[in-house]
């Protein structure tokens, strides 16, 4: 019965798969990196423990499961509809048949970024870039004067200025743009680094403590730069290691393990090493 099954495929049913296939990539790609994309793996799961649930006629949580997938229909678009207006936005703006990223756009977010912070050093003004990845900031920058701004080098100059109103602050950025600036973030507890650190080196420690963010400072006093990863700083970057940074976040290598691993062990050695910037 299964080759005749197989058999009575027409070739318009390999196309209608194959549409629907690349639908669901591109939709899940514009997902990506938001709470929707989240919520899509908690349902997932969800799902998965309903399955496992009738295989096993567990009668009383497969009724449960079902119930509550039942009311995801309705409380998902009410929970999540900025999520969905964004990505209509973007299927409207063509983004759907987008077959890779866009080179250019990723370059140019990852130059404006570098060539700012490179700028504040040369200059000795004191900057605090946190770079937003799976752990969502949103308790940080809530609060915050939102920007949701396209990333240039100009804006983020401006937003560090000594005597402008958000320059103390952090600003915090994902992807895309810069999501918001004034950012005041939890400081580190830890009680065992030096004393020379101040406010702003404190503080990217305790939001890469408290996320798996990294954070980019720039200290005023010394003229360095440094990233930090999982609650260490790095050592002074130059800028061909900024850049590569900034590249490899931009262009979502950052979610790769391999990449990350390798620098936060790289930060961890130089931290365990004796390797303690002041600010």
């Amino acid at each position: 019965m299964c080759s005749v099954a197989f058999f009575d495929l027409r070739w318009q049913d390999f196309i209608d798969i194959l549409i629907v296939s690349f639908l669901i990539y591109r939709v899940l790609l514009l997902l990506v990196g938001t709470r929707a994309m989240q919520l899509i793996r908690g349902v997932l799961t969800i799902a998965f423990i309903g399955m496992v649930a009738n295989i096993l006629e567990l009668r009383s949580l497969s009724w449960i499961i079902g119930k509550m997938l039942g009311a995801f229909i309705i409380v998902i678009p009410v929970l999540f509809q900025p999520e969905m207006r964004h990505m209509l936005e973007e299927l409207g703006k063509g983004h759907l048949w987008r077959m890779a990223k866009d080179e250019k756009d990723i370059d140019a977010r990852a130059e404006q970024l570098t060539k700012a912070l490179i700028y504040c050093r040369s200059q000795r003004i004191g900057a605090l870039c946190v770079l937003e990845r799976d752990t969502s900031l949103k308790e940080v920058w809530r609060t915050a004067v939102m920007l949701k701004a396209d990333i240039t080098e100009e804006l983020l100059i401006s937003i560090f200025w000594p005597g402008t109103p958000l320059h103390d602050g952090a600003v915090v950025l994902d992807r895309s743009s810069i999501v918001a600036a004034g950012c005041y973030l939890p400081l580190t507890e830890k009680t065992d680094i030096s004393r020379w650190y101040g406010t702003r080196h404190r503080a990217a420690l305790g939001v890469t403590e408290m996320s798996d963010s990294i954070a980019l400072t720039v200290s005023e006093e010394r003229g360095e730069i440094t990233a930090a990863v999982g609650g260490h700083f790095s050592k002074p970057l130059d800028e061909e290691q900024l850049s590569k940074i900034c590249n490899h976040y931009f262009s979502f290598e950052s979610r790769e393990t391999n990449f990350m691993e390798r620098l936060r062990e790289e930060i961890q050695q130089q931290w365990s090493g004796g390797v303690k910037n002041a600010e």
